[in-house]
């Protein structure tokens, strides 16, 4: 176990250097000025066309789920444990200014997220049975036209999801149930398997009517608690917030049982933690949304935009300023555990807690009846249909493994392959970025009578 610790810290060490740093961020601030800054020059339109008309049923279109059914279920695959424990993490290791650059991959992956769901749909296609698939492993393939890309990349799905999604999900939601009433984490790892299980048996239809309520419903309840922190907490807040800013930028001293961090390890864990919580880059939320019944591209890429704002800039903040506000961060603990102090020390009572941890269940839960959809997808695509069903009998089995995990390892290890994942994603996302401009021309020329510009 200590050989494979080691091998994992060296390749992690690579994946997530300066150059894939730079490559994430440099590919979305590439696509971001290439595509006219779309997450500020139409981001009315796109708020209004997207979470404005999240129930809007489509009919006489091409897919398997409404175009809101597609997004609110991409929205649950990310809005998982990692606005949660993750955020907790990257302000237990890097401080509070890892929240600042978290922000930052957060404005310039939403133009990544609108490429990669416009090419997602562009090049989706229809199966035999009628379904619609598609995903980076598409564009790569008929975009791109490079096969060992597409191949890697599904590989790297398969790999990242059962461990971000099965392990670190149920792990995180295992350890929250435990902190809070001592329920051994292999109880919870069984009734959460058996409850996934009657959801993804139903595929991406029955996934699609289950997050259409599920989505609205935690989100909105993990917003109002943020504004109530704010409110409750209105005079501290001003200064967590201009910590955060001061703090992305200088080293932070040890203090309590916080061991300080340098500019390297905040930077680090502000993106590595960003991508983990948005996904912004990694080519997986076009699986789910090339499955959505809409007519342009464009249609289902402003969905990408409105995924990462309500992801980070939202919800992911709401944690960070919890955080910072209690000064928690500061007593070495991490994940759930922090996040849940917090939350007790900024609300009255003992109520922040019981609502961090029916957070971080829904917030789970809601992903591990998303992603595995990625997975099937990938699998589909390498081995072909015959591979669904086992697939889906194996990802019930690594839910039960996955509550009795070790979290520092598993973190570390799905940030591995949260970076590998993303490599040929924003690969193809540079080559194919004129394609994207090209149906972003053509979708706003058909719709000029709208103010897109405000």
């Amino acid at each position: 176990m200590e050989k494979i610790v080691q091998i994992n810290d060296l390749v992690n060490s690579i994946v997530w250097g300066p150059y894939m740093i730079a490559l994430l961020v440099g590919t979305g601030i590439f696509l971001s000025f290439r595509l006219g800054l779309p997450q500020i020059f139409n981001f009315r339109f796109i708020m209004r066309n997207t979470v404005g008309k999240m129930f809007k049923k489509t009919s006489g279109v091409d897919g398997d789920i409404t175009s809101g059914q597609a997004g609110l279920t991409a929205i649950a695959a990310v809005v998982g444990t990692g606005n949660i424990a993750g955020v907790a993490t990257a302000i237990a290791i890097g401080g509070p200014g890892a929240v600042f650059w978290m922000w930052v991959s957060a404005f310039f992956g939403m133009a990544s997220k609108f490429s990669e769901i416009a090419l997602g749909i562009k090049y989706r296609e229809k199966k035999e049975d009628g379904s619609i698939a598609g995903g980076a492993m598409y564009y790569l393939d008929k975009g791109l036209h490079n096969k060992f890309l597409s191949y890697f990349f599904c590989i790297m799905v398969i790999i990242t999801y059962f461990i971000m999604g099965a392990v670190v999900d149920t792990n995180s939601i295992a350890l929250s149930v435990q902190e809070q009433w001592g329920v051994k984490p292999i109880i919870t790892g069984v009734i959460l398997s058996a409850l996934t299980a009657v959801v993804i048996l139903g595929g991406i239809k029955r996934m699609g009517q289950v997050c259409e309520f599920l989505t609205p419903f935690m989100g909105g309840l993990y917003i109002l608690t943020g504004i109530s922190i704010l409110i409750l907490n209105a005079t501290e807040v001003p200064g967590a917030i201009a910590l955060i800013f001061t703090s992305a930028f200088k080293p932070i001293a040890a203090t309590g049982g916080f061991a300080g961090a340098a500019i390297g390890q905040i930077v680090k864990m502000g993106f590595a933690r960003g991508l983990f919580s948005n996904e912004a880059g990694m080519g997986s939320s076009p699986i789910i949304h090339s499955s959505a019944q809409v007519n342009h591209p464009i249609e289902q890429a402003i969905w990408g935009v409105a995924e990462v704002f309500i992801d980070t800039i939202i919800i992911c903040t709401i944690t960070a300023i919890a955080i910072v506000v209690s000064g928690e961060w500061t007593t070495g603990v991490s994940g759930v555990a922090l996040t849940m102090r917090a939350f007790n020390k900024t609300l009255p009572g003992n109520i922040g807690s019981y609502i961090v941890l029916f957070s971080a269940i829904l917030f789970g839960y809601s992903c591990l009846i998303s992603v595995n959809y990625y997975c099937e997808r990938a699998g589909e695509y390498l081995f072909g249909p015959k591979c669904i069903k086992p697939m889906r009998i194996l990802w019930v089995i690594f839910i039960v493994v996955g509550s009795i995990g070790g979290l520092e390892f598993v973190w570390a290890l799905a940030d591995t392959a949260n970076g590998l994942m993303a490599i040929p994603n924003l690969i193809g996302l540079i080559f194919l970025s004129g394609t994207v401009v090209n149906l972003k021309k053509d979708f706003f020329s058909k719709n000029k009578s709208e103010n897109t510009g405000n």
